[in-house]
């Protein structure tokens, strides 16, 4: 090889480690993934148009807003289990804490859910209050006004106590409660608004009260489960061989109870309306999530007699993954025959997932409270370390 060939290869592989590097950048990665998220959008609108992608889009906004609006009550819950024993953070609290930050990306991105209002929500009389003559203008108020108190709670529950907490570092009994309540008040007016009045024929809706609680109790495990796959285990002075896997299998175990009190209640002959919401979702693919739910509790049962990193962590996987279809479960087969997901879901899943990934540094920056990087015990930074100073040798 000559020396010119040699010289345009070693220039090649450098261009190359460049390009390589430049995607890689953490500085970069937000606009990267921004940049993907709104490709996979762009190609959905391509392939669906605005009309079939608008339920997939709700549906995959959904699965967003689960994570923030599922993390905040579990965070509530773990800092009052503890509040009275002085314990050290834990890693499962600082990422569910984490995800507290997507609050506000989450209400970014349903800016476009109130104009495919006329789409998703034609002809709702169902709409509370009597003001269903501007569905999209109403639909906007709504959720601003749902995302305002979301914040205000995402914001003094995102603070973390001391190290190990003391008495100001914890919240108390009157805050706590008036979360949860508040908390429970908007989930059930979100889940009505969002997913209970959604569909081109009125005559397929229904109204159950344990709709609000069923949707809460699987945005709440969904959460969990995602921050057991993102968090490593306790280490050093906060390893407490704390029991990842219990507490999932409870939440479990409360979601599959809703959906099975409100099929019960609900889905009879009785209701002729419920009737037929359930049997617009069965036929074979939802015959088969509820089966593959149905083993996914029994499982997290018994793995409970035998806990450990590895079984928790799959429990966690599987139980994202079913959540994840049940919230399009939800939404999709509304606007379809039957309950199926489609190529339009999954590029509209992975929109929302890449600007998702690139707002949140922003949404950090212009809201210094929600800015909890996890600072997961005994694992810091290698960047925050600072190297040794070199002696210069002779």
């Amino acid at each position: 090889m000559s020396v010119q060939e040699k010289g345009g290869a070693a220039r090649k592989a450098a261009g190359a480690k460049s390009a390589r590097g430049y995607f890689l950048d953490p500085a970069r990665r937000p606009a990267a993934a921004f940049a993907v998220g709104l490709g996979c959008l762009l190609a959905a609108l391509h392939l669906a148009g605005f009309a079939k992608l608008a339920p997939s889009y709700l549906a995959a906004w959904t699965c967003l807003l689960a994570l923030p609006a599922g993390a905040l009550p579990v965070v509530i819950m773990i800092e009052r289990a503890d509040a009275w024993r002085p314990q050290p953070e834990t890693a499962l609290l600082e990422t569910l804490r984490g995800l507290l930050a997507l609050m506000p990306v989450a209400a970014l991105l349903s800016l476009p859910i109130p104009f495919a209002a006329a789409l998703l929500y034609p002809a709702s009389p169902e709409v509370p209050f009597g003001l269903s003559r501007m569905p999209a203008l109403f639909l906007a108020g709504r959720l601003g006004l749902y995302f305002s108190l979301w914040t205000g709670l995402a914001l003094l529950f995102a603070r973390r106590g001391g190290e190990p907490w003391g008495k100001a570092g914890r919240i108390d009994d009157g805050r706590a409660v008036l979360g949860l309540g508040l908390h429970t008040v908007i989930g059930t007016l979100a889940a009505f608004d969002l997913v209970m009045t959604v569909g081109i024929v009125p005559g397929l809706r229904f109204h159950a009260s344990a709709f609000g609680l069923l949707t809460m109790a699987a945005w709440a495990s969904l959460a969990l489960a995602a921050a057991i796959l993102v968090a490593p285990p306790d280490v050093g002075p906060a390893r407490r061989r704390h029991d990842r896997l219990t507490p999932l299998a409870v939440m479990l175990l409360v979601w599959a109870g809703l959906h099975a009190v409100q099929f019960l209640m609900l889905g009879s002959a009785a209701d002729p309306a419920a009737a037929a919401w359930y049997r617009l979702r069965g036929g074979t693919s939802g015959r088969a999530l509820m089966l593959a739910a149905a083993g996914l509790v029994a499982l997290a049962a018994g793995l409970t007699l035998r806990p450990g990193e590895n079984r928790t962590r799959l429990i966690a996987a599987l139980a994202v993954g079913i959540h994840l279809a049940e919230l399009f479960w939800f939404v999709t087969p509304a606007f379809r025959v039957g309950f199926r997901l489609t190529v339009t879901d999954s590029l509209a899943l992975a929109g929302i997932a890449g600007m998702a990934a690139g707002l949140a540094p922003l949404v950090r920056r212009l809201f210094p409270g929600l800015a909890v990087t996890p600072a997961w015990p005994g694992r810091e930074r290698r960047s925050s370390v600072p190297e040794p100073a070199r002696v210069p040798g002779p």
